[in-house]
């Protein structure tokens, strides 16, 4: 039963009943996950699928010039590497681990022989993908005509309403990765992230400590982020 309810929660899943996902759960593997480990690399045969159920995971590429492209941080509750079902049979991108976790693993062989005797499983497969292919949209509009300032003070607000702290009008934030990281994310480099940073420090919008940004005037960190909302 704690299969099951883990497996209602991504939206891949949750158009189905209790008796779909008691076969979904019959094919599940679960598997445990290092800080640091691949759990598959750029043009391995592509096996299966996965669900995180804890921990945190990073899908990445490398460029032709040798540089690291964060495409997405996979969170709890998410689906990841379904190009499994399509194209040449390869990952098209790298798994890693940000921290130490556990996945469900969801063989590509088991999981085709579900959808060809229930057009269910085929149907919130299409919707899931669906959705993920307007976020990379978002994604690459976002890295085509925002400027790293409003990409990064759109980072940190999103940021803040998924994890942060606040006291007498200031805002916490754990950015929860590190510079180099987010510029990969922002499609930028380190010293760059930098020099933004300090920039919005210099307005007195921003402090940083560590791997904290305490925000001083969220009001205007908005504004900075709708240039490109």
């Amino acid at each position: 039963m704690e299969l099951i309810e883990q497996l209602k929660k991504p939206l891949l899943f949750s158009g189905l009943n209790d008796g779909d996902l008691a076969e979904l759960a019959a094919i599940t593997v679960r598997r445990a996950f290092r800080k640091g480990e691949t759990l598959f690399s750029e043009g391995d045969e592509a096996t299966g699928f996965y669900l995180l159920l804890t921990g945190s995971i990073k899908l990445c590429r490398m460029s032709p010039d040798g540089r690291e492209k964060v495409l997405h941080f996979v969170k709890p509750r998410e689906t990841f590497a379904e190009a499994a079902f399509f194209g040449d049979g390869k990952y098209p991108a790298e798994a890693r681990a940000m921290e130490a976790g556990e996945v469900l693993y969801l063989p590509r062989q088991g999981f085709m022989e579900l959808m060809s005797h229930n057009p269910g499983f085929a149907l919130n497969l299409v919707v899931s993908l669906s959705l993920m292919l307007r976020k990379f949209v978002s994604q690459i509009e976002e890295l085509s005509f925002a400027d790293v300032t409003s990409r990064l003070a759109s980072f940190l607000v999103r940021r803040a309403a998924e994890s942060s702290t606040s006291f007498g009008g200031i805002t916490y934030i754990d950015l929860g990765i590190r510079k180099g990281e987010l510029a990969a994310r922002l499609g930028t480099a380190s010293e760059t992230i930098s020099r933004t940073l300090r920039k919005l420090k210099d307005e007195g919008i921003i402090e940083v400590q560590g791997n904290r940004v305490v925000v001083h005037q969220m009001d205007k960190l908005q504004k900075i982020s709708e240039r490109h909302e």
